[in-house]
C-alpha cells in the first residue's frame, strides 16, 4: 500500500518539473554571485520573497489537487511532456541569451548594456510569457483546473508588478 497514490504519468511529470526548477535555482545562485561580484544591485527583495512563496504554494497546490482528483493526462500522455519540453526549451533559450545576467531575482549591474540577444530581440521579458503559459497549461493538462485558474490569475498579478519593478531597475541601473 502506497502512502500517496498518484498517477504514474503525473508523478513523472511533476518530478521532472521539480528537477528543472532545482536546476534553475542552481543557475540563479551562480549568476547572483557573479552579478554581485561585479557591483550588481538587487531590487525588490520583498516582491521576490512573495513570488518564491507563490511558486512553492502553486507547486504544492498542483500536487495536492492532482492527488485529490487522481489527476491523469487529459490528452495523450506524451503531450504534457512535449509541452514541458517546448516551454523549457524557451526558458533555457532566455537563460542562454542573458547568460550570467539571467536570474530569478532582479539584479542589475550599473551601466551594463541591455541584453538584446535571442528572444529579447523581439520581446520584452520573454521568460515571463513562458511562466504565464506554464501556470495555466501544466495543471490543465492534468485536469487541475483550480490550480490553473487560481495560480494563473495570481501569477498574472505578480508578474504585472515584477515587470514594472524590472523596468524601473533597468532604468536606474543604466
Amino acid at each position: 500500500m502506497q502512502l500517496i497514490d498518484i498517477h504514474p504519468t503525473f508523478a513523472l511529470f511533476f518530478g521532472v518539473l521539480l528537477t528543472e526548477r532545482g536546476i534553475e535555482l542552481i543557475i540563479a545562485r551562480r549568476n547572483e554571485r557573479w552579478l554581485k561580484a561585479r557591483g550588481g544591485r538587487e531590487y525588490g527583495q520583498g516582491l521576490t520573497r512573495i513570488i518564491v512563496l507563490f511558486h512553492i504554494l502553486w507547486l504544492a497546490g498542483f500536487f495536492l489537487e492532482a492527488w485529490v482528483i487522481d489527476a491523469r493526462p487529459q490528452v495523450s500522455p506524451i503531450f504534457p511532456f512535449l509541452a514541458l519540453a517546448v516551454l523549457q526549451a524557451g526558458r533555457y533559450w532566455c537563460i542562454a541569451s542573458l547568460g550570467r545576467h539571467w536570474n530569478t531575482k532582479v539584479i542589475v549591474i550599473p551601466d551594463a548594456p541591455l541584453q538584446r540577444r535571442g528572444p529579447y530581440r523581439w520581446l520584452r521579458h520573454p521568460n515571463y510569457w513562458i511562466v504565464r503559459a506554464e501556470m495555466f497549461a501544466y495543471p490543465l493538462l492534468f485536469g487541475c483546473w483550480r490550480t490553473a485558474l487560481i495560480g494563473g490569475v495570481v501569477n498574472l498579478v505578480l508578474l504585472h508588478f515584477r515587470i514594472r519593478q524590472e523596468e524601473e531597475a533597468l532604468r536606474y541601473g543604466s
